[in-house]
């Protein structure tokens, strides 16, 4: 007979005397927990004292570490993991209430019913004096019959209104806003955007695309103690509670308007003691600034800060997108939208690019780089291949967000650079049955393969996903089942969506010696989830539920109807000795329990899908049972011990023939 041999993805810690008799002030034990480790272990008990991990293994080890004021819960099988690291999110721009709650069908095929919308919403101008709605399709606005500021002046003509739309990346404006930013019938487009004109007047028809439209933004929201005091109190009212309902306890600021005080808003939370995630600042370079300048001013903003706050990136644009036609293309759209450029723009060129990242990564800042073109994200890896050559490699962690449309001959570029690509799937736009959404614009071959996540993942690029909030779901679930469901682009395992949103994103905020996985002297940034996201159907991945977040040990969120059992007298009748032994003789494996334990027990045996494949009752006399395993094919199982309706424990083994 041939030999089995059965692995055990179960690893117990091992400690120094010292860290042996520590008492933790948390212990949980009795669940499914996937640490994210090195070796992508699952284990079964996790301890904590100061708010870092102290022990991560089986439920027998954890015993060391029980005190007589140690909290201890059962998880009953519940999942635990790290907590999320979202590295491309908005947080303060969705959270602010100075946008309001007007918004705009962005399906609506007639631009004129958004008056009839916008005039039932009865806008109130913000604390600076502007009206504000969202969420109109720029598509359909250029098929409006007249001006679309011709549209807003009949219902606005003395206020000056501006409307984001849906994608964030036009504006729409009227009379008294275009007055207010300088926009007439002279002025040329400003760097990284376009004023959209009347072809006969050359008056600006109230459409702005890109950075012309950040402009009219940056009047509407500029900092003023009432604008400030509506961000911090969106934050801290909003903002991170969503985030800590969401699982997510690391994220990065995806566009730090620092000229908007920004960055100061969360120093401030975090001053207050109310920041409940850490946090990168990503500050925002300002595309149409002199770049001596500009350079100069994020050279003095930079902060290495601490374990919760840094302001240690830079968040600058490539291009546009691929919906308006301002993505940066190597080759002509095949409708351009009757715009005056046909391969899309730049907020950045490449040689632009080139300057700042040799320049900048040496003062310590990482870049984050919106690149969704194929030549924008060309001439973003070349600008930092460029720095590579001048500087050396002095560990940057660069890295482009979004990559839909990548030169096939760029993917393993990502690797050699060690340049992080940042995907987000999300969005029902980025599945791969949306795809030819995008065709009449860049024709069908290079819909093909858009956001190439199974690509950067076969290169052993360094992959993270993220949400881009609020133009996605925050939803990390809602991406860990897209990734894995999106054929032909799809992550082959729900562990590496996990890991992409977990250790490497730690990796990107230069947090992955303290946070991202479940390891002992690591912070514990963790959360327990509704069901077990690894042997559910994909399908069901995105209806998960947080029931519990905890940063460096604190509770930031509790699902409402959650509870742990913490009884003294549960934690003494549980099997904490369940183990497993290989024997190597004959297909069968030795399992061993040592406890008080009443009753009759169920041995159960699942895959890694859940489904049962082998049930045998036994006495709970007995103290050890030899389990057949011959009809086990090679792969992951669990073996579960019951006892009634209670699961006493779990031991995992992996069959290789």
């Amino acid at each position: 007979m041939k030999q089995n041999w059965l692995l055990f993805t179960f690893v117990c810690c091992v400690f120094t005397c010292c860290q042996a008799q520590q008492t933790a002030d948390l212990a949980y034990f009795n669940g499914k927990i996937y640490t994210a480790d090195a070796s992508q272990t699952f284990a079964s008990a996790i301890a904590i004292k100061d708010g870092k991990i102290i022990y991560v293994g089986n439920d027998e080890g954890i015993n060391d570490f029980i005190g007589d004021n140690t909290e201890f819960s059962n998880l009953e099988g519940s999942l635990m993991m790290p907590g999320i690291h979202d590295v491309h999110i908005h947080t303060l721009e969705a959270s602010a209430s100075s946008w309001g709650d007007c918004a705009l069908d962005g399906d609506a095929a007639d631009p004129e019913s958004h008056l009839d919308v916008l005039a039932d919403c009865q806008l109130q101008p913000n604390a600076n004096g502007w009206l504000t709605a969202t969420g109109y399709s720029l598509l359909t606005m250029l098929e409006a019959t007249r001006p679309p500021v011709e549209m807003l002046d009949e219902l606005y003509p003395e206020q000056p209104i501006v409307i984001l739309e849906e994608t964030s990346h036009s504006v729409w404006v009227n009379s008294v806003a275009l007055e207010l930013v300088g926009f007439d019938v002279n002025t040329p487009d400003p760097v990284g955007g376009h004023i959209l004109k009347d072809p006969i007047s050359g008056e600006p028809n109230g459409i702005l695309l890109d950075n012309a439209g950040d402009a009219v933004l940056a009047l509407a929201f500029k900092s003023s103690t009432a604008i400030d005091n509506s961000n911090y109190d969106g934050l801290v009212e909003f903002g991170l509670p969503t985030l800590a309902k969401n699982g997510i306890t690391s994220m990065c600021d995806g566009r730090t308007y620092w000229k908007r005080n920004f960055h100061e808003t969360w120093y401030a939370v975090k001053e207050d003691g109310l920041l409940t995630a850490r946090v990168v600042m990503g500050l925002w370079a300002y595309p149409d600034d002199n770049d001596a300048d500009l350079i100069a001013s994020l050279k003095r903003l930079y902060d290495a800060g601490d374990d919760m706050l840094r302001a240690n990136q830079i968040k600058l644009y490539s291009d546009g997108i691929t919906i308006n036609a301002t993505a940066a293309l190597h080759e002509p759209y095949d409708d351009h939208l009757g715009l005056p450029f046909d391969k899309g723009l730049n907020y950045f060129t490449g040689e632009r690019l080139k300057t700042f990242i040799a320049d900048l990564e040496q003062t310590g800042f990482d870049f984050h780089i919106h690149a969704i073109g194929d030549r924008g994200i060309t001439e973003s890896l070349d600008a930092i291949e460029n720095a590579r050559n001048a500087n050396g490699d002095i560990g940057a962690r660069h890295r482009l967000t979004h990559c839909e449309i990548v030169d096939p001959a760029d993917i393993p570029r990502f690797t050699s650079l060690n340049v992080i690509p940042d995907v987000q799937v999300a969005g029902d736009f980025t599945q791969p049955e949306n795809w030819e959404e995008a065709e009449f614009l860049i024709g069908k071959e290079r819909t093909q393969d858009l956001y190439p996540i199974k690509s950067f993942y076969e290169a052993n690029a360094r992959l993270t996903l993220s949400s881009d909030w609020d133009v996605s779901t925050l939803n990390p679930f809602v991406g860990i089942q897209n990734a894995v469901t999106r054929v032909p682009q799809e992550l082959p395992t729900v562990q590496a969506a996990v890991d992409a949103y977990t250790i490497k994103g730690a990796y990107v905020m230069r947090h992955e010696d303290k946070t991202g996985s479940l390891e002992v002297g690591k912070f514990a940034d963790l959360i327990i989830l509704d069901r077990d996201i690894f042997t559910i159907p994909k399908a069901t991945i995105k209806n998960t539920k947080v029931l519990l977040t905890l940063l460096e040990g604190k509770e930031v969120y509790k699902d409402t109807e959650f509870t742990l059992s913490t009884s003294s007298e549960e934690l003494e009748q549980t099997p904490f000795n369940l183990q497993l032994f290989p024997n190597r003789v004959a297909d069968k494996t030795t399992l061993k329990i040592n406890g008080v334990i009443k009753g009759d027990l169920q041995i159960l045996i699942v895959d890694a899908k859940g489904s049962l494949v082998q049930e045998t009752k036994v006495s709970a006399s007995q103290s050890a049972y030899e389990l057949n395993v011959s009809d086990l094919a090679e792969g992951y199982y669990f073996v579960k011990v019951v006892n009634g309706l209670q699961a006493l424990g779990a031991r995992s083994l992996v069959i290789v023939r």
